[in-house]
């Protein structure tokens, strides 16, 4: 199956969805936190609204398991 463009979203909307700065989305898309994507045309980056609905729900999870006293 093919993936299509409006699939992806640019770093501004990545930014808006994950509500963080457009300078935090480049830096985790540089050091691999987030999945990113280069467009071969124009060499902007870009990221699937899926892979970015995925990283938020694995930050959502907690980490600690949590045990009754």
């Amino acid at each position: 199956m093919k993936t299509k463009l409006s699939e992806y979203v640019k770093v501004a909307e990545a930014a808006e969805i994950l509500g963080v700065s457009q300078g935090t989305i480049r830096t985790w898309a540089e050091s691999g936190k987030i999945p990113m994507h280069k467009n071969p045309a124009n060499g902007y980056r870009l990221f699937r609204r899926e892979e970015l609905e995925q990283f938020l729900a694995n930050i959502a999870k907690p980490t600690i398991p949590i045990h009754p006293r």
